[in-house]
């Protein structure tokens, strides 16, 4: 113990004596010296006393659909940095196709005896899921905040990025460039963030545009979520004479991008992209992506302020607090071609003569 004692006193710079106060918890240190010498502490490798280790004020479970779309890696990242300060430690619970269900992480949270519980993008965004497993968690009672999906019966807080007024800038942007026939490409419309954003196209093109509305059915698209769902649906729009796509996340943007490609056209020569979320690294693909971006970190940090003033007993009026998405332009997005010039094709493999 001697020859530990020196080792952090060196480390730290301070005398023995002043180490051993702080290993025993003893008054009459700095708080920067005391600092000094925890950290003396990890840098050796010497496990802490328990006394000086961080008390967690309880576990906080944390569900996210999956983690394939980096925006929910985002989310969960932001909400554990939001956490640390208040002494909650998240519990990470992510779902995937086929594996373990909302409902099943929410008994195993329910078994680690959680303070509260973050929803982000689950179930109650659905319409056509039952929302008493929500009522039933308040009235045990446990607080719980919802991200991304307004449900009017379920009284808890909730925390959204405005998806109506997102569309809206999207085809805004686009009709600025030239573009008429806009299509968007978006997710199942039983999920309250499409039917928003839905809404907030046909508003916008009814308003900025003289599209019928027989032509905005033919121009609109719900498909899966993902690169997949994007890229079939964009080619069912490409197919129809659309020059720009507004997209519901940014994955579908790239699917529809690659859908673009295959049918020998150029983003953004021939075709406009505009894709959601702005998630992590879209502004290093190729080209960079035009996007209407969530406000993530503000979303995140409101969402965690109202769990822990919920467990704390001061809990804030359950409603619903709306974040204004803000439109990026980058290179996937460009001014229109005029409706006479040739749309530029693929180049055809150049054929080499082989002599006999």
């Amino acid at each position: 113990m001697r020859a530990r004692l020196s080792d952090i006193a060196q480390q730290a710079e301070v005398s023995e004596a002043t180490v051993s106060r702080v290993l025993n918890d003893r008054p009459g240190v700095a708080p920067e010296t005391r600092q000094a010498v925890l950290t003396a502490l990890d840098v050796l490798g010497y496990e802490r006393p328990a006394r000086l280790r961080k008390r967690s004020a309880g576990l906080v479970g944390l569900v996210v659909p999956e983690l394939d779309n980096p925006i929910f890696p985002a989310f969960a990242q932001i909400i554990e940095s939001a956490l640390a300060p208040t002494g909650y430690t998240p519990v990470l619970c992510t779902q995937t196709p086929g594996g373990v269900r909302e409902d099943e992480y929410v008994e195993m949270l329910l078994d680690r005896q959680v303070s509260g519980i973050v929803f982000v993008s689950g179930l109650h965004a659905d319409t056509a899921a039952d929302h008493d497993r929500y009522r039933t968690l308040l009235a045990r009672p446990l607080p719980i905040v919802m991200i991304n999906g307004y449900a009017p019966g379920i009284p808890a807080p909730f925390v959204s990025c405005d998806d109506r007024e997102s569309a809206e800038l999207a085809v805004a942007h686009l009709v600025a460039l030239g573009h008429r026939r806009i299509g968007l490409i978006t997710g199942p419309d039983r999920f309250v963030p499409v039917q928003r954003k839905v809404a907030g196209y046909k508003a916008a093109m009814g308003r900025l545009t003289d599209i019928s509305d027989e032509d905005l059915t033919e121009l609109t698209e719900l498909s899966l979520f993902g690169v997949e769902g994007g890229e079939a649906a964009a080619g069912r729009l490409i197919e129809r004479g659309a020059t720009g796509l507004v997209c519901g996340s940014d994955l579908m943007a790239l699917g529809a991008i690659r859908a673009a490609r295959q049918r020998g056209l150029s983003v953004p020569e021939d075709i406009s992209v505009v894709g959601y979320d702005d998630s992590p690294l879209m502004a290093f693909t190729d080209p960079p992506l035009t996007t209407v971006r969530q406000p993530v970190a503000a979303m995140a940090v409101a969402a965690v302020r109202a769990l822990v003033d919920e467990i704390n007993g001061h809990p804030s009026p359950n409603s619903e607090y709306l974040f204004r998405p803000e439109l990026v332009v980058r290179g996937s997005t460009a001014v229109t071609r005029p409706a006479t010039a040739p749309k530029r094709q693929r180049p055809a493999p150049t054929s080499l003569a082989v002599p006999a």
